[in-house]
């Protein structure tokens, strides 16, 4: 079998030389910029034969559409994967039987201890001025209300600030956010944080205007944080045109009145599996560029977007370095992380326990943000890091323009990010992703296979390179942080 990789490589290797590298027209781009010694950018565009090979055999070879196919029947089995069920860890088998099959090395599970929360059945209604029900989400780590349920008087803040100048409105209310967007970052605070404020100033519940620029109707999940020494009140995220709503009812001067009832629960938590599979390096096993995206996803949808499309490209370049037999210098170590959507756990737990490996790792890279059309990495590194990988990123023919920008916004890398590690993610044209983010709207209809074969050809090419050159990347400095650089999950 290893001949016969051999063999075709060689045939492959043939076509690219006769046809021309068909690198990027912009190679030159970045030389001004980029002041690498002659040897190592002679090095790095040395690569460009088998870097068209990777590419060839993902958007036009007889690896094109495979990563689609996989990660359609992967949702369709399986829907969506919310960390303490049993249906996660089914799916998390099932990756890890088909990663044997196909011949990658060193497949395992390594055991994470996650949070089991339940949703359970859930709903809110507005009973004054009128009766209507209105679509909501409850917010992960969520308590529940009695099990008859809360009723009461609602005040519509836009803001923690209002909320506070209006502190005395606040007891025995539920408090409705209907917050302007401004970007997830910056927005996200108050499904985050918006139960505890509420909490502070007597409040009995909390509705929260999804955090996304666009609605039909669709309430958006997503993970919440109780402030330690407060109440614990329900949450949940009610969609754009029912704040919106709500918001004019009370400026008119009516009284609002709504019940809501949620059976949440937070139960003990339950072991779950980061996937971990490998091209072993021929030279430097025990080094490694890391390749990741999250295997679990919220309870609705399918999580094909949010983080199947990730998990996958980053799964199938391992899979294509593997068919096409090559077998770089360093490992190239695929992760399928888990309980992402729980703040990072799985990584989080995977970090501690491989710290004292952490000088080996070469590159750290992440898909977490949409697999759309790819348009190149989001990097964090030294200047010669960023260098080495827009070089890379000029070898790469066929999928557009590739460039680079900072910082990188892997969450589930951050941690290696902050500590010195060079990390990369993926920039894709992902204007609508949070259209769609923590939805029962994140399916596979916004799935594209020829996306998804670049992005695919975009880590494998990025992946081989890196764990194949000459050189090991430099560390920077380390970075100082609060909780999530990012807000992917507060």
């Amino acid at each position: 079998m290893k001949i016969f990789r051999r063999i075709r490589l060689l045939a492959l290797l043939i076509v690219v030389l006769i046809g021309g590298c068909g690198c990027s027209k912009r190679a030159n781009k970045h030389d001004k910029k980029c002041q690498l010694p002659d040897d190592l950018a002679e090095e790095i565009e040395s690569y460009a034969p088998v870097v068209r090979v990777i590419v060839n055999e993902a958007v036009n070879g007889s690896f094109r559409g495979v990563v689609w196919r996989e990660l359609a029947d992967f949702v369709d089995k399986f829907g969506s994967r919310l960390a303490g069920t049993r249906n996660l860890e089914d799916a998390i088998d099932h990756v890890l039987a088909r990663s044997k099959e196909k011949k990658l090395d060193n497949v395992h599970g390594e055991v994470v201890k996650v949070p089991h929360w339940i949703r359970g059945k859930e709903s809110a209604t507005l009973w004054k001025p009128r009766k209507k029900d209105l679509a909501m989400l409850g917010l992960g780590y969520s308590v529940g209300t009695p099990p008859e349920g809360i009723r009461a008087k609602a005040i519509v803040v836009k803001s923690f600030a209002e909320l506070q100048k209006r502190a005395n409105e606040v007891p025995g209310r539920i408090v409705v956010y209907n917050q302007k967007f401004v970007s997830y970052g910056k927005t996200v605070q108050y499904r985050s944080r918006g139960a505890s404020e509420a909490a502070k100033l007597g409040a009995v519940a909390a509705l929260v205007r999804s955090v996304t620029p666009v609605s039909i109707y669709s309430p958006h999940t997503g993970m919440m944080e109780y402030e330690e020494g407060w109440r614990k009140i329900p949450a949940a995220c009610i969609t754009l045109e029912d704040a919106a709503m709500l918001q004019r009812m009370a400026d008119r001067g009516d009284e609002l009145e709504i019940s809501l009832r949620m059976e949440a629960r937070l139960f003990p938590d339950l072991e779950s599996r980061n996937v971990v599979a490998e091209v072993l390096g021929s030279d430097e096993p025990d080094k490694a560029v890391v390749v990741s995206g999250h295997v679990d996803s919220w309870d609705v949808g399918q999580g094909a977007m949010d983080d199947g499309g990730g998990a996958f490209i980053s799964w199938g370049a391992a899979v294509l370095l593997r068919s096409l037999g090559l077998k770089p210098r360093r490992t190239v170590r695929s992760i399928m992380w888990t309980a992402e959507e729980f703040g990072m756990i799985g990584a989080s737990q995977y970090v501690q326990a491989h710290k004292a490996n952490e000088s080996n790792l070469q590159l750290v890279m992440e898909s977490d943000i949409g697999t759309f059309n790819p348009l190149g990495l989001e990097v964090t590194g030294t200047s010669i890091v960023k260098c080495v990988l827009e070089k890379i990123l000029d070898l790469v023919p066929g999928i557009g323009p590739l460039d680079i920008r900072t910082p990188q916004a892997g969450p589930d890398i951050e941690e290696w990010v902050n500590s010195g590690v060079p990390g990369a993610s993926l920039w894709n044209q992902n204007d609508r992703y949070f259209w769609y983010h923590h939805t029962r709207a994140d399916t596979m209809s916004l799935e594209s296979p020829q996306a998804l074969d670049r992005g695919t050809a975009l880590f494998a090419a990025v992946a081989y390179v890196a764990a194949d050159l000459s050189l090991d990347l430099p560390r920077h400095a380390p970075i100082k942080t609060g909780k999530g650089n990012y807000l992917k999950n507060y």
